[in-house]
């Protein structure tokens, strides 16, 4: 939106990843109620306290009113006008030019916490990487990594919203059936396979009407935002149930989500076309393909996975990168999910969320996943302390970061979705 600078000084910070020309939105309490925010450099701007001081009196009362809501699924709902609307708004009261810094609209990051900025309906997760899908066929299906519907379906599964959390909370390690190659039947016990995933998930503002699909080149109008999701997963009890039905409490005892929710304005310069599809490969089918989709439906969004072992926080080391990815690397775009989602007429509402699926590229650092890095735990990764994983232990702490940067354009930062691993419940 702009490259401006702002009064909140260490917006400034090409480091940072809140400038002027982020804004994101989150939910964060104050005292015991929640307020909707935005994020600046390292405080956050109180809209609650932006409309009680009249700062927001030139918008229409509608949003203003939804400014007040302790989610955000009333602005989403009014769709991405007057989300640019609020944006325009906080961009003169914050910008270093305005003629009143009011340092009583700010809250300082580090004095709140974060809370799940939406009211979460639905959650559906997909498959869209292509790398992710072939390096885990391999595993799982030598002979034929990619079954023949990929390449032609944005493949999903419906997931369970109640278990959303946001990034922070604690993850307690589940227990289900669990079968080993070699027993006659399978036992219950915690999973011995935990993984992380790393996701891009993008939230639904204004929905649509049963049985109308949304035609491609109308998406991005029902597109609020984009965030970081990390679907936790059981791989042993997944092996297990997923056939033939496919995923179930392998993932749905926790999803995680990062509490800021960055709009498509702020995302507009990272634009780049969507994955080109290699000779030979299908062309979408017509509802799935459109022109703009192709050119620049895309987003060079940057992800990174670190891991924080309990061994390493206790020793004062830095956590360990595991892998860097992007979204531009997904087969499928948000555009085109969204479009196959609602094609059969299912209705989409205001705050459900759409995932990824877990996000790989075609180098070996890039693969999203403890199943994909490790092959399945055939080979364990070191970590730099000496100590290795196949999978996730008690106290691990695992940290999503992502970001978006070019020359010209200051650092985008999407923020952290973060979750530490509690031993299962005896």
């Amino acid at each position: 939106m702009t490259d401006a600078n702002s009064w909140v000084v260490e917006a400034n910070d090409p480091a940072n990843g809140f400038p002027l020309a982020n804004l994101p939105l989150g939910v964060f309490l104050r005292g015991h109620d929640r307020h909707i925010g935005i994020a600046i450099g390292n405080s956050i701007l109180d809209l609650r306290a932006c409309v009680d001081l009249g700062y927001f009196d030139a918008l229409p009362r509608s949003l203003r009113d939804a400014c007040w809501q302790p989610t955000l699924n009333a602005l989403m709902a009014q769709g991405n006008g007057s989300a640019r609307a609020l944006r325009e708004a906080a961009t003169g009261i914050l910008s270093e030019d305005s003629l009143q810094r009011d340092t009583r609209l700010l809250v300082a990051q580090a004095d709140t916490r974060m809370v799940l900025p939406v009211d979460i309906g639905d959650y559906t997760d997909f498959y869209a990487s292509i790398d992710h899908a072939t390096h885990v066929g391999r595993i799982f299906r030598p002979d034929q990594p990619l079954l023949p519907n990929y390449k032609y379906v944005p493949i999903g599964y419906h997931g369970r919203a109640s278990s959303i959390v946001v990034s922070g909370t604690p993850i307690r390690r589940p227990s289900g059936q669990i079968k080993v190659p070699e027993a006659t039947a399978p036992i219950v016990a915690p999973t011995r396979a935990l993984d992380y995933e790393l996701e891009g998930g993008f939230l639904i503002g204004k929905g649509s009407t049963h049985s109308e699909p949304i035609p491609i080149d109308r998406a991005e109008d029902h597109i609020f935002g984009f965030c970081l999701v990390n679907d936790w997963s059981a791989r042993d009890i997944q092996s297990w149930e997923y056939q033939p039905l496919g995923p179930f409490l392998s993932k749905s005892f926790a999803t995680t989500l990062s509490p800021w929710i960055v709009t498509l304005d702020a995302l507009a310069p990272f634009r780049v076309p969507s994955l080109p599809r290699p000779e030979g490969d299908p062309a979408p089918l017509p509802y799935l393909a459109d022109e703009a989709v192709r050119t620049h439906g895309a987003f060079d969004i940057r992800m990174e996975v670190y891991l924080h072992s309990l061994q390493m926080q206790r020793d004062g080391q830095l956590p360990a990168r595991l892998s860097r990815s992007s979204l531009r690397h997904l087969y499928w775009t948000p555009s085109q999910m969204l479009a196959h989602h609602t094609s059969n007429g299912c209705p989409m509402r205001t705050g459900d969320l759409l995932a990824t699926g877990t996000v790989s590229g075609p180098e070996d650092s890039s693969r999203g996943c403890l199943l994909e890095i490790t092959e399945r735990g055939a080979k364990p990764l070191t970590l730099p302390n000496g100590e290795t994983r196949s999978f996730l232990m008690d106290g691990d702490e695992v940290i999503l970061r992502a970001w978006c940067e070019k020359p010209g354009h200051p650092r985008i930062s999407l923020g952290e979705c973060r979750g530490t691993i509690l031993s299962a419940l005896s």
